[in-house]
């Protein structure tokens, strides 16, 4: 009996191994690299070789040769970022999990032996978890649903490293155009303050303009010192995020930010666009299916929660008889006396409604972060560009008509000066309104792919979820 029941469960177990989940060759990436292509064009690699590691190197090498743009920032980070690795190492986790939860239970040998006043007693059972074969092939599947969702989850980390490169590269780029402008201020105020004290001695300067004149040298000198040390630290973040160290620190910047383009972007159908196209609602969808399934089958499985079935082989010898062998089988299953499963089935259904609570409460969310987001870039390039077209050009020329006028002494140097100051404030909210706009852009863009920065439940919804059954097979 123990040898036709241990090729039957054989047999079975054979027949389920053919469907179970395989090794990728490149652990689930492909998915990943094909949404990242999609969203932000930019190449992903899992490194796991040094031949790897030495392509990967090269190819950063190339990138810092010249001076960044922000894309080439954005791929250097993908390539180099060792937090990036470690969330595609998660990935391969993921990986392992749905092939483990994809193979049925192993069969369980025993073999027992007792002797005593000269007789002996051999017995051998093969133990096999029938409910657990049975219930695999919806294990299985409720594997591969979260082996999609831990794809979508590396793709969402590698989009909020891309975002959150684009903000430290727009922010370092606009520090160090602060640094220039505010360096040539500085130069200015300290001519006009050794100016102002030389009329002072002479007696053609009154105390309070020179002060005036000492306090603005004072002022930009300290702003000068504020905007190097902000410069300095969005470039160290910058750094961080590329994954740079050593020899990579010293890659180059523009030193000014670019000009607005001629147009914003007309984007009509941006919540429907998000909705689509949003990482984090994709992984919440895939989360409500795997619990949807899970709910099934704690169903089906809420009366039955152990069934084993052991084939039982025993050989007696007797020294006062001829030796006989037994065989037979025993089977052993749960009583629901007490549990009936309602409490699983409870904690299933409960966790579904909460999946699916929060999944809708993100829809909305989400409707309503890419309005506010388009409307902040809308917002955002109206006023640098109103900057840029009225503002500037208007300095410009009262700049011009001020120099004319000290040139045929109708306007005293100081009235000049003043003007300059005046100057120097408009320059610097032109800066101020293009970071900004450089800025929303970046969150526009991660308002409709995702990739902003993680708030409690934003990512994953339920993932309290995780912790609830999703198989009728334990014990």
């Amino acid at each position: 009996m123990t040898c036709h029941f241990a090729r039957g469960l054989l047999v079975l177990t054979a027949f389920s191994v053919s469907g179970c989940a395989a090794f990728s060759p490149d652990s689930g990436m492909s998915a990943v690299s094909e949404l990242t292509s999609q969203t932000i064009n930019k190449d992903v690699a899992f490194v796991r070789t040094g031949e790897g590691a030495g392509a990967v190197d090269a190819r950063v090498h190339q990138l810092l040769a010249r001076t960044l743009s922000v894309d080439s920032a954005v791929q250097i980070a993908l390539l180099n970022n060792k937090g990036l690795q470690a969330a595609y190492n998660e990935l391969a986790l993921a990986e392992a999990d749905l092939v483990e939860q994809s193979l049925p239970p192993n069969p369980i040998f025993s073999i027992s032996r007792i002797t005593g006043n000269g007789a002996s007693e051999i017995e051998r059972q093969v133990v096999g978890d029938i409910l657990a074969l049975a219930t695999l092939p919806f294990r299985s599947d409720i594997a591969r649903e979260r082996f999609r969702q831990a794809q979508l989850r590396a793709a969402l980390a590698t989009l909020r490293l891309a975002a959150d490169v684009r903000r430290a590269y727009w922010r370092a780029v606009a520090g160090n155009e602060m640094v220039v402008l505010l360096t040539d201020a500085k130069a200015t105020a300290e001519s006009t303050a050794q100016l102002a004290a030389k009329l002072g001695e002479t007696g053609s300067l009154n105390k309070l303009d020179q002060a005036r004149e000492q306090v603005f040298y004072a002022e930009t000198t300290a702003d000068l010192a504020t905007a190097r040390q902000t410069a300095a630290s969005e470039r160290e973040r910058l750094a961080r995020l590329m994954g740079l160290w050593d020899g990579g620190l010293d890659f180059r910047l523009p030193n000014a930010l670019p000009p607005l383009p001629r147009r914003p972007q007309t984007l009509p159908s941006i919540e429907a666009d998000a909705v689509a196209h949003r990482i984090d609602l994709q992984i919440a969808r895939l989360e409500l299916a795997a619990l949807a399934k899970a709910l099934n089958l704690t169903e089906a499985t809420r009366f039955v929660t152990l069934l084993d079935l052991a084939g039982i082989s025993r050989r007696t010898q007797d020294p006062e008889s001829a030796p006989f062998r037994e065989r037979g089988f025993d089977v052993q299953f749960q009583i629901p006396i007490f549990d009936g499963g309602e409490v699983r089935v409870r904690q299933a259904a409960e966790t579904y409604n909460l999946a699916f609570n929060r999944l809708t409460e993100r829809a909305v969310n989400v409707r309503s972060e890419a309005r506010d987001a388009y409307r902040v870039y809308r917002s955002t390039y109206d006023i640098a560009s109103h900057y840029q077209r009225e503002i500037i050009p208007l300095r410009k020329i009262i700049t011009e008509e001020m120099q004319l006028r000290f040139s045929s002494m109708q306007v005293d140097i100081f009235a000049l000066l003043t003007e300059a100051r005046q100057r120097l404030a408009s320059l610097r909210g032109a800066i101020d309104a293009r970071q900004r706009f450089f800025l929303a852009q970046a969150d526009l863009q991660t308002a409709v792919n995702g990739g902003g920065a993680s708030t409690a439940g934003s990512d994953n919804p339920t993932t309290v979820a995780a912790a609830a059954p999703a198989d009728g097979g334990g014990h």
